[in-house]
């Protein structure tokens, strides 16, 4: 049998118990030095390489760590921070990384006229994960700054690792990216020239540093690319070729397609493909690859936590390598940034449930069984049947538990489906308008907030000792009722129009819900990255979703008492669960959307009668969930908004419904938001200056909008007039009887006196508008 080595694209970063999370933020709050992080950071690295050799992968993977973004990190590697920062080389390297990824306020405020103002962040690729977005214009220049990289590569190979260094792809580097402030016909890959002898540089610098391989991920070959991009990369990896560096491309998230032809020839010594989106082109990979060429395959799932059937997986295996006389390797599809670390600090997890899956750590464990079956060594051949026997009786247990299939369930979906009405508003929107105009009875820019408010140690430490059953049913509730009424009045004090009660009961906006709905269970530690220091802890859909009881209604209905202005029912939408939570892969995804979604429509019912006359439906991750083939987009995007008209349209003509979205460029599915039919959409919009509405504008869309005007990820507060200015851009484009004012996002991981100082901003700012533009 063909003898296999075992790599991964990637490992988690934040740490098994978010060493770096909480590292980061004692850092940036001044209680740690950068001594302090780095030892932290070096610590985590070898921590990972040292489980991956555990499990016998053949190398481990260099480059892969970062304290913020990966994307970030090569910014800085290949000396290409935007001029607008004003940054003069004196400042010390981990000050201008935090700039870009958290604003730079002190230095914007010199006088010297730059924009401190964090560069934009957005989706990486359908992922929930959130990378910053390099800027690129006509003077970008490159320069080298590999010392961190090689002193990595060196740090592990003292361990005794052999050792793959990781890098984004040129030409994915460039994609990602985007052109700001650049004259007119200028396009990023113009700098392609430029940025591809600082490559080279590199490479050959890792060769030397003593790097075996070297991975360049190249995702972007699995998107509709322009011929231009198409045509680069040949003579791209032509010139890479030559710094003698053992090259391997990483595809991965989406079918090559087209460019199966391209990948297989690019001059390098090997192709890494994703074997879990792309299964159907495996074969054709292994006929057109070259046989002096490695193939690595991406056989174990590296985006879901379900574990694999390995038998499946052998027999997948097997045609490859009886036609292959080249190298193969196994890895995981993608890197494990976007799954838990490992189940071995679950002690409470469902016990059913627990054997169905698979973090990060036991994603090697089946790669190293997997390998070990390929190996026809004796000395191993009981492990693997012992392997094989429980991977098969998990997956048994899985497929015949009771507990996954609901008739009560798939009887009501049976009905929806049979119901078009189902799936409509019962007026046009201009009617609807009207009536709710009327019921409201708000002003011109309308001012609101996303949802969320600063959780305070108080809040945190108060549901933590609920849930260990340390504070009563009654101490919590007082708790939380004490929290809410803050909210309010201190919404009520600054001035907002449409309050919120500010979801201080609530830990995350998809756990809350999940925890109250059947056919969810949940980790106690099975946190990823979503960026920076940012961790969310997903989900588990692992059966048929229902709604046993009301969710949010009773803390709607108080903080509504509290005050006469409107208070915002707050509720996250059906495809966000979906996209936000690890999902069951038993059957369609639009299936799982549409039991969500029937479970939100009951509580949108329940808010409605209880009183409320605006609901939230919060749907961030629709454009996320886009596949990243157009081809595929139409597809999804009827089920997609299919289900949120579902959640959102038994409710009354004279009931606002709003939806926000968030981090990702929405222009090429207008038509789809619109088809969404919310009265209201708010937006994420100032760290990209408004240009997300030109496509609002040229569109027309028809219902009202809200651009968010300050960035909440950033500590920074804009001035009234800088929000004031956002407004002006934004109702140029849109008529500005239809523009709301809010901020981009919720304001959980704000805190209080900086949420206060841009409220009271973003509230003047409003104000400013109205006396200026005030619709008649």
């Amino acid at each position: 049998m063909k003898l296999v080595q075992t790599h991964i694209p990637g490992y988690p970063r934040i740490g098994a118990a978010r060493e770096l999370k909480f590292a980061l933020e004692r850092f940036w709050r001044g209680e740690a030095s950068e001594a302090a992080l780095q030892e932290t950071a070096s610590k985590l690295r070898a921590q990972h390489w040292s489980t991956q050799r555990q499990h016998g992968l053949d190398c481990v993977t260099v480059g892969d760590f970062a304290l913020y973004d990966h994307v970030a990190n090569h910014v800085q590697l290949f000396g290409c921070e935007p001029s607008r920062f004003g940054f003069t080389g004196g400042e010390a390297p981990l000050a201008r990384y935090f700039a870009m990824a958290r604003g730079d306020s002190a230095h914007e405020q010199c006088g010297c006229g730059h924009n401190g103002a964090a560069l934009e962040m957005t989706k990486w690729f359908d992922t929930n994960y959130h990378y910053l977005v390099p800027e690129f214009d006509e003077s970008t220049a490159f320069e080298l700054h590999s010392k961190q990289l090689l002193d990595e590569v060196t740090e592990a190979r003292a361990a005794g690792h052999r050792v793959k260094a990781v890098l984004l792809g040129p030409l994915t580097f460039l994609w990602l990216g985007k052109e700001r402030n650049a004259r007119d016909g200028f396009q990023r890959l113009d700098l392609l020239d430029s940025l591809l002898p600082q490559y080279s540089r590199l490479l050959m610098q890792l060769r030397v540093a003593g790097a075996d391989w070297v991975q360049l991920d190249e995702p972007i070959l699995g998107l509709d690319l322009p011929n231009a991009w198409r045509n680069a990369f040949e003579p791209a990896y032509w010139l890479l070729n030559q710094s003698g560096a053992q090259l391997m491309v990483a595809t991965y998230f989406s079918p090559l397609e087209e460019n199966v032809s391209l990948a297989c020839r690019l001059p390098v010594a090997g192709l890494h493909v994703d074997a879990v989106r792309a299964a159907s082109e495996l074969a054709s990979v292994a006929d057109w690859l070259p046989a002096h060429k490695t193939l690595s395959i991406g056989i174990i799932d590296g985006r879901n936590i379900w574990r694999s059937d390995l038998d499946t997986a052998l027999a997948t295996l097997m045609p490859v390598l009886a036609k292959r006389t080249g190298p193969v390797w196994l890895s995981t599809s993608c890197s494990l940034l976007h799954v838990p670390f490992s189940l071995a600090a679950e002690t409470s997890l469902d016990e059913e449930v627990k054997p169905w899956l698979a973090f990060a750590e036991e994603k090697l464990a089946e790669l190293a069984l997997l390998k070990a079956a390929l190996s026809a060594d004796e000395r191993v051949s009981g492990q693997v049947a012992r392997g094989f026997a429980e991977a098969r009786a998990a997956l048994a247990s899985r497929r015949t538990s009771a507990r996954v299939h609901n008739a009560d369930v798939a009887k009501r979906m049976a009905a929806l489906a049979c119901d078009p009405a189902a799936a409509r508003r019962h007026a046009p929107f201009a009617q609807r308008q009207q009536l709710q105009r009327e019921r409201l009875r708000l002003p011109a820019f309308p001012t609101t907030t996303i949802g969320s408010f600063p959780q305070t140690q108080q809040i945190r430490t108060a549901r933590a000792a609920f849930k260990r059953g340390e504070l009563p049913p009654a101490a919590y509730q007082q708790a939380m009722r004490e929290a809410i009424e803050h909210a309010i009045r201190q919404q009520e004090e600054f001035g907002l129009d449409v309050l919120v009660h500010g979801e201080a009961e609530r830990n995350d906006m998809v756990e809350y819900f999940g925890e109250q709905l059947d056919g969810f269970t949940f980790t106690a530690n099975g946190w990823v990255q979503s960026y920076g220091s940012r961790c969310v802890k997903p989900p588990v859909i692992y059966g048929d979703v229902q709604r046993p009881q009301a969710m949010t209604v009773h803390w709607a209905q108080f903080a509504q008492s509290l005050t006469g202005k409107p208070v915002k029912g707050m509720l996250t939408g059906p495809v966000t669960i979906l996209q936000w939570s690890f999902v069951r892969d038993d059957q369609a995804r639009a299936d799982t959307a549409q039991q969500i979604a029937a479970a939100i429509r009951d509580e949108v019912r329940d808010l409605e009668h209880a009183g409320i006359a605006i609901i939230q439906i919060d749907e961030p991750a629709l454009r996320e969930g886009l596949p990243l083939r157009r081809s595929r987009w139409d597809a999804y995007l009827d089920w997609a908004t299919k289900a949120f008209r579902i959640s959102a349209a038994v409710a009354a003509d004279a009931t606002q419904i709003h939806t926000h979205m968030c981090y990702a460029e929405f222009n090429d599915i207008l038509p789809a938001i619109a088809a969404l039919d919310a009265d209201v959409i708010t937006i994420e919009s100032s760290r990209s200056a408004m240009e997300l509405l030109g496509g609002f504008a040229s569109f027309r869309y028809p219902n009202e909008i809200g651009p968010g005007v300050y960035d909440i990820h950033s500590p920074r507060v804009p001035g009234s007039e800088e929000m004031a200015d956002l407004l002006r851009k934004a109702a140029r484009v849109v008529p500005p009887a239809q523009l709301w004012v809010n901020p981009d996002c919720g304001l959980k991981t704000r805190a209080w006196p900086e949420t206060a100082a841009a409220l009271q901003n973003m509230v003047a700012a409003a104000q400013k508008l109205r006396a200026e533009l005030e619709p008649s």
